[in-house]
């Protein structure tokens, strides 16, 4: 609907400038000849009246409508009125030419016609999307589901972004939504939309908020993590017997020699701020 009527806006725009142009050519020849003021004033009038028809259709009523007709009208009104002078002045006069010089920069510059149509239908904000989304889509197909089932107007999670999708267990992961719209938080997200979609219990689908950063983002956990996620074990086993306060900040494992596998942890410790 929104992508609809932004297409519609830029028809109407469109037409707006050819019309603007059809304008300044009928009164460039009205300087010179009068063969073709009535053509011209018959098609403005109906141009005119044709978008009067279209632009009184849209509410609301009362003063706003009347100024937006107002305005819509100008540009046809004083162009009629400047072909008629035309013929009126005899010869070329330097009153009209700078007349047709105003007309046509007004109407170009400030589109008042534009205008008018905006005050009564506004048009549709731009969806604001950073760069890296399209990347960040692509490169997971949780985040390719999710922009395509959740975060679509009207879904689960509408105007959102899954990253940081990290897998803990066989039927459990976490993950983070993220806002795409800069300075907005993360809509209330369906938690019953999300479990008929991926047919899990809503009890094991959590959102909550993530430590240390605003409501532009949310954790999202399905599932519970199998024993073999070392920061929910770090978190849960030996955080709060061995060191308080700590937190698994990274996990490397390799082989530095060819004594089986080694792993190297990295703490951090948390601070109050």
């Amino acid at each position: 609907m929104r992508r609809a009527r932004r297409r519609l806006d830029v028809v109407r725009s469109c037409t707006g400038r050819v019309a603007t142009v059809a304008g300044i050519a009928a009164a460039a020849c009205g300087l010179f000849t009068g063969d073709f003021t009535s053509a011209s004033l018959l098609a403005t009038a109906a141009a005119s009246g044709t978008g009067l028809m279209t632009l009184r259709t849209w509410k609301p009523d009362g003063h706003q409508r009347a100024t937006a007709t107002v305005l819509y009208l100008a540009p046809g009104a004083s162009l009629a009125t400047l072909l008629l002078a035309e013929q009126i002045v005899p010869g070329i006069h330097w009153s009209e030419a700078l007349a047709l010089t105003a007309w046509s920069a007004g109407t170009w510059v400030m589109r008042p016609a534009r205008v008018a149509r905006r005050m009564l239908c506004p048009p549709v904000p731009a969806e604001v999307v950073p760069v890296s989304v399209a990347e960040e889509v692509d490169g997971h197909p949780a985040a390719r589901w999710w922009s395509a089932r959740v975060a679509v107007e009207g879904g689960a999670a509408p105007d959102t972004l899954l990253e940081d999708i990290e897998r803990t267990g066989e039927r459990s992961m976490r993950a983070v939504i993220r806002s795409v719209i800069p300075g907005e938080p993360v809509p209330d997200v369906s938690v019953k939309r999300l479990s008929a979609l991926m047919d899990i219990p809503e009890e094991d689908i959590k959102v909550g908020p993530v430590p240390g950063r605003g409501a532009a983002v949310r954790r999202l956990t399905i599932g519970k993590p199998d024993d073999t996620d070392l920061p929910t074990i770090w978190a849960q086993r030996i955080a709060p017997v061995a060191m308080q306060g700590s937190v698994l900040t990274d996990i490397r494992v390799g082989r530095p020699g060819t004594a089986g596998t080694t792993a190297t942890v990295t703490v951090g410790q948390e601070t109050d701020v």
